[in-house]
């Protein structure tokens, strides 16, 4: 049986997906069809029902729930992980400023745009452009601002910008629980035994790639866009933990509590006879 697999060319992702993707281990009969595209990308896909398996962010996963159900493996969470607010002035800029300026932001599927809408709702003044293109956007016109994912966490202040807020750290202190990123979800409709069987596969995967790390890949450095190895290792030290292994009770716990906000912000009723989870 062969199933379509979308996720992001990232090394957080590719580092959970190698042994999986090239056979290292036993796939127990199941191909995947790999697709690497942005998460925005998979996001609009993953409303589109385009998939059977794919990386998405958790707002495009709750606007989805009626063709995906979340893996426990796979996904990415923790505490000092989440999207960072920058500048390119060193100037002090006030709340009320933030307001009024022109935002770049990874799109409008992401969790960084959730965050960044629960921690500045009155600013709507967005643009969305890559990810990868952000920092230079910022650095392009003077006064604007832009909300960074992934290893642009590593690079911004060498580029000369400067942090105004981490809006994980926001999201920690405010809700008490650990960020949600993004999920690996799967086509409700491919049937219970297949959910657990790919779930499963996912985690051994990423059990792989523990055992051999840190030694990175050349899966992992192939699609890594030119980072050295020591960026490669602190994205994935950051973004692979515990919670991509299960979610467990913290994890699930802190995207119940993300779906109720997000409900909360556009309006809608939580979907209660819908499960989230596997």
């Amino acid at each position: 049986m062969k199933l379509t697999l979308g996720f992001s060319p990232c090394p957080n992702d590719t580092f959970i997906f190698d042994a999986l993707v090239n056979k290292k281990i036993d796939t127990g009969g199941l191909d995947f069809e790999v697709v690497l595209e942005d998460v925005e990308t998979l996001n609009k896909w993953a409303k589109e029902g385009k998939l059977d398996i794919t990386k998405l962010s958790f707002p495009a996963f709750f606007q989805s729930l009626d063709n995906y159900i979340l893996l426990n493996s796979g996904s990415a969470l923790g505490k000092g992980v989440g999207p960072i607010l920058i500048t390119n002035t060193k100037q002090r800029i006030l709340t009320n400023e933030i307001d009024d300026k022109t935002i770049f932001l990874p799109g409008e599927n992401t969790t960084a745009n959730l965050l960044f809408s629960f921690a500045y709702p009155c600013a709507t003044n967005k643009s969305f452009i890559l990810f990868s293109e952000i920092e230079e956007a910022v650095l392009g016109i003077a006064g604007s601002l832009g909300v960074i994912i992934h290893e642009n966490r590593f690079t911004y202040e060498k580029k000369g910008l400067q942090k105004i807020i981490d809006l994980g750290e926001y999201w920690e202190k405010k809700m008490n629980v650990p960020i949600p990123l993004g999920g690996i979800a799967i086509k409700r409709n491919s049937g219970r035994l297949i959910h657990l069987q790919v779930d499963s596969l996912i985690r051994k995967s990423l059990e792989y790639a523990f055992v051999n790390y840190p030694a990175i890949t050349s899966y992992v450095k192939e699609h890594s866009q030119s980072m050295s190895e020591d960026v490669m290792r602190k994205h994935i030290d950051l973004y692979v933990n515990q919670y991509s292994l299960n979610l467990g009770a913290e994890g699930t716990g802190a995207i119940k509590t993300l779906y109720e906000v997000y409900c909360s912000m556009n309006n809608a009723g939580v979907e209660s006879d819908i499960s989230l989870f596997l």
